[in-house]
């Protein structure tokens, strides 16, 4: 195990971090906030952290397959706690558990928030929290990757743990250039909604902050009554088309850009996803009753808001009619497109199961028929196959179990299936007392925890996160002991 290899791309890591953090600190410091000491404290903890990691490692060396899926899920723990210190250290979030859930809840793009009063804080921190979302929502690694040079094969390996989706998302033939590509898009499109917002009648601050949380599918907002507050009927189509863009495969967006429309119009994810959104739409739009502008607008903004697991909102579902709550709840497990910022269990793999669901149904009437399981014009592998319909199994296993814990803590069954759904989901509000207009505070530190390891289990795709329970993975040598090594290797130089 490359312990100090690690130990060196996890210091790195913090630095680019820390760096991050110098905006909401240049905020804060321009406003004169009362935040501007807290953010600069944590700007300098994550620096000096960083630069200990670094010392105690050595430069990069190729990491192998499981190697990178622990890095890159201690990157993500790391880079929650750091993050997570802003708020503790301004007294915004006095709790740890409160701050590493608000923080993790940002990093993994899911909008469960424990705050009562999010106004309360200041500007600086209101930046920061959405801005989480927006290093999170493409990935901390795939940014990384972008920058950091020399990584090798190893970059192939962190985008493989990080990146979401069962399909190869490579549309360059280095992975670097791949992973620069895909940043790109991505402030191309933040800086289209930012500007689109602003034009909108919203502040830049507004504006920036509403983007972070869209182009990442993540939900935080400045305001308690979310994107209902601003009441502004040309920003909530601004956000549904582009929650909905969110969605979609940014690989597609790359053909879009080179004109290669025929791959995007032939891509049977895309179409299944757009069907989808329709079709759901239409269905709480009939359910809600009065037929009118607000409510079609209503309809659709919180269809697109759940299943592009974005959660924004602009109506208290939570009084919704039944049916209309159950779709929404069932749509906190379908997500957005492979290759989107969106969580849960993502398009092409819902398509794919239905598919093998009825060609399975098939082989029972015609037990000799050879029928090849196909996605549009291409046949999938069977064991890409066999990989998602196990995926899918473990993702509603997990469910199940952490559901079922959260029951056995004494909540009612709504609140408990919705919570683990929106969080696993990486949605962020639920059903019950977890609905728009109420949060996660009430929930005990032990459940808190649960559910901010079923954020980063739902961001990175559960096996990323697997991969470092497995004993035979050598995570028993901690990170104490290279540290350890490290300074007797430099006592033994000055020895001799």
């Amino acid at each position: 195990m490359k312990w100090r290899t690690i130990c060196y791309l996890l210091g790195s890591l913090l630095l680019y971090l820390s760096l991050a953090m110098t905006v909401p600190l240049l905020w804060a410091l321009i406003e004169r906030g009362p935040d501007r000491t807290a953010i600069g404290a944590s700007v300098l903890l994550a620096m000096l952290a960083g630069r200990l990691l670094m010392y105690t490692g050595t430069v990069p060396r190729e990491l192998h397959l499981r190697e990178s899926f622990i890095f890159v899920t201690l990157a993500w723990l790391l880079a929650a706690i750091f993050s997570s210190l802003p708020f503790y250290l301004s007294g915004a979030i006095p709790r740890p558990v409160d701050a590493f859930f608000e923080t993790m809840s940002g990093l993994t793009t899911t909008g469960a928030s424990i705050l009562t009063d999010i106004e309360a804080l200041p500007r600086g921190l209101l930046f920061w929290r959405s801005m989480t979302h927006w290093l999170g929502g493409m990935g901390i690694i795939v940014l990384f990757v972008a920058v950091f040079p020399r990584l090798g094969v190893s970059a192939s390996h962190m985008l493989q743990a990080e990146s979401p989706g069962p399909l190869s998302q490579r549309i360059a033939p280095r992975i670097a250039k791949t992973a620069k590509i895909l940043w790109l898009l991505y402030i191309m499109v933040s800086l289209a909604q930012t500007i689109a917002l602003y034009v909108a009648g919203f502040s830049l601050f507004d504006a920036l902050t509403h983007t972070f949380g869209t182009v990442a599918t993540g939900g935080f907002s400045t305001r308690n009554g979310s994107i209902a507050a601003f009441a502004n009927t040309h920003a909530e189509w601004i956000i549904i088309f582009f929650m909905l863009v969110a969605g979609g495969n940014f690989a597609l967006y790359y053909h879009m850009f080179l004109g290669r429309m025929r791959i995007v119009w032939r891509d049977a994810e895309l179409r299944f996803y757009l069907f989808g959104v329709i079709l759901a739409s239409y269905l709480v739009y009939l359910n809600l009753g009065a037929k009118t502008a607000e409510t079609l607008r209503s309809a659709v903004f919180q269809v697109v808001s759940i299943m592009t697991t974005t959660g924004y909102t602009t109506a208290d579902f939570n009084e919704w009619p039944v049916f209309s709550r159950t779709l929404l709840l069932l749509l906190m497990f379908v997500g957005g497109c492979g290759g989107s910022t969106a969580g849960a269990i993502k398009q092409i793999r819902i398509l794919v199961v239905m598919k093998y669901l009825l060609r399975e149904a098939r082989k029972v009437i015609y037990p000799h028929t050879i029928s090849p399981l196909r996605i549009g014009h291409s046949v999938m592998p069977p064991q890409a196959v066999g990989a998602i319909v196990a995926f899918v199994g473990l993702y509603l296993a997990i469910f199940i179990l952490s559901s079922l814990y959260l029951t056995y803590q004494g909540f009612d069954l709504v609140t408990s299936f919705s919570a683990v759904a929106a969080t696993q989901g990486n949605i962020g509000p639920g059903l019950g007392a977890v609905g728009p207009s109420g949060s996660y505070a009430g929930m005990t530190d032990r459940v808190k925890i649960l559910l901010s390891f079923l954020m980063m289990v739902g961001r990175l795709e559960i096996y990323t996160v697997a991969a470092i329970l497995i004993p035979e993975f050598g995570l028993r040598a901690g990170l104490f002991g290279v540290l350890s090594a490290r300074l007797r290797e430099r006592k033994s130089m000055y020895v001799d």
